[in-house]
């Protein structure tokens, strides 16, 4: 294998920043087979290390994947990563009002099949002393249909 220019330069400074030395101190050999070792190819371990600025960015360009736009730009890569996590953010709170609203059309659906309104059925468990959310309620009229209208009869009665 033919070794790189960058391990020849290094070798040939090597060599001689040697001589220089062997010209100072007699003692010194110059052995050649060992310089070979130095070359930067040969030794990963001599190699420059990109530091934690490199990490952050491939975790950033890694985030961006799948965005439209040059996510391989790391400026544009960040602003996308962040308007992104504003978005998700906002929407955890929003995911909530709308499955809170979700149940509460189930639970009026569900109670005007048995002639009755969602306003005058919430406040007639709580006299009726049922502790139901409308979570539970809501997957109650939908996959329990019989205990649902128990608990309608029983609001109703009050």
């Amino acid at each position: 294998m033919a070794p790189s220019w960058l391990g020849i330069l290094s070798l040939r400074r090597a060599t001689a920043a040697l001589s220089v030395h062997a010209q100072i101190l007699p003692s010194i050999t110059i052995n050649t087979s060992t310089l070979s070792l130095l070359s930067p190819l040969s030794a990963p371990f001599m190699q420059q290390s990109r530091g934690l600025a490199n990490h952050r960015h491939k975790k950033i360009i890694k985030m961006a994947k799948g965005y439209r736009g040059r996510t391989n730009c790391f400026r544009m890569a960040v602003q996308r990563v962040e308007k992104a996590l504003q978005y998700a953010y906002r929407d955890r709170k929003v995911k909530k009002r709308e499955f809170r609203s979700i149940w509460i059309q189930r639970i009026g659906a569900a109670v005007q099949q048995y002639g009755m309104n969602y306003s005058r059925f919430i406040p007639g468990l709580k006299r009726a002393n049922i502790t139901l959310n409308r979570k539970v309620l809501a997957d109650m009229a939908v996959t329990e249909p019989y205990s649902f209208k128990a608990v309608v009869e029983t609001v109703r009665s009050q």
